[in-house]
């Protein structure tokens, strides 16, 4: 029997809806690569998101790090929920840190399928509340204003990019308005990135066939992945995550191919540099297969107790409010 959970009825997700409707069509007149949409702050009640207008609410101050979590978010999984807070909660961040949740619209003539875009950037919102309730649940219940060491409750920052590919992307947020407030001290230490990647992700940031020769040429010796992925190996670190379906080989097989990049010739093989694997860091994953493609299957089949394994509250809450992947 499935148990009755409170969930915001579609008319109130409307607002929500329509201002990230409005944001998109803004955000394709402006012509601009990269826009933050608005900011979920931490201290935002988990029970008043659908009851709040979402706003920005922009750094004071470079941020001494970035979180970058990149994806389709069609929907949101547990699998992003466990990438995000892990990146908070198991290394030491800064107080200021920030959580940037970042969506591409490579063709905005196109319309997005299953979940539109406006759709995927409410469950967006509702997963960062997700993310900053799991971290909260790791404060002490006698001690609520402390924080245990190591543990940051950030900002969640939601925006839009129209870059297909990691290092432009990252050259965009890099150079974004947003996160080089005005008045901020240019001469201060430049925000690091950490970008949030599964495994599969970064057998093709590595894939050699995503870069070509630019225009203007090469420096003599130099590589097309070197011009196109120095810039961000500077600027970024890769936090990636082991996967366990058998698609991927199991961990084994994926610490031996980092550890070929790193200390073997893999980076020589497919032209990038040895020193790069000083900036990536691979970590656990969930012991649990969890994607996109089986909670679209279990919204779709009203299979609540698998959807529930798939996605975080408030998430589901959005799927089911909405009528999202629901069988046409």
């Amino acid at each position: 029997m499935r148990v009755p959970t409170a969930l915001p009825p579609s008319t109130s997700l409307r607002p929500l809806v329509d201002f990230f409707a409005r944001s998109i069509a803004a955000f394709q007149r402006s012509d601009a690569s990269f826009q933050v949409l608005c900011t979920l702050p931490p201290t935002t009640p988990p029970s008043a998101i659908h009851n709040v207008s979402p706003a920005l609410h922009p750094p004071a101050a470079k941020p001494p790090s970035l979180i970058v979590l990149d994806s389709s978010f069609n929907p949101p999984t547990r699998a992003h929920l466990l990438m995000a807070t892990s990146a908070f909660e198991t290394a030491s961040r800064p107080p200021e840190s920030r959580l940037l949740l970042l969506l591409a619209i490579n063709n905005a003539d196109k319309a997005a399928k299953p979940a539109a875009f406006e759709q995927r950037l409410a469950m967006m919102w509702a997963f960062a509340a997700d993310v900053q309730q799991a971290l909260r649940a790791l404060l002490p219940q006698t001690e609520p204003t402390s924080v245990p060491s190591g543990v940051v409750i950030p900002p969640v920052d939601i925006a839009l990019s129209t870059k297909p590919y990691f290092h432009d992307k990252s050259a965009a947020i890099a150079e974004s308005e947003f996160y080089n407030p005005e008045g901020a001290d240019g001469k201060g230490k430049d925000t690091e990135q950490v970008i949030l990647t599964g495994y599969d992700t970064l057998i093709r940031i590595f894939n050699p066939k995503y870069y070509t020769v630019p225009e203007g040429g090469l420096q003599p010796g130099e590589k097309p992945m070197q011009r196109a992925l120095g810039p961000l190996m500077r600027r970024a670190k890769l936090r990636v995550t082991m996967r366990v379906d058998d698609e991927w080989g199991g961990g084994a097989e994926q610490q031996a191919y980092l550890k070929d990049l790193v200390i073997g010739d893999g980076f020589a093989r497919v032209g990038g540099r040895r020193e790069w694997g000083e900036r990536i860091e691979l970590v656990e994953g969930s012991r649990e297969v969890v994607s996109s493609t089986y909670a679209r299957v279990a919204a779709g089949l009203r299979d609540w107790g698998t959807l529930d394994k798939m996605v975080s509250p408030a998430v589901r809450g959005v799927v089911e409010g909405l009528q999202l992947y629901a069988a046409k």
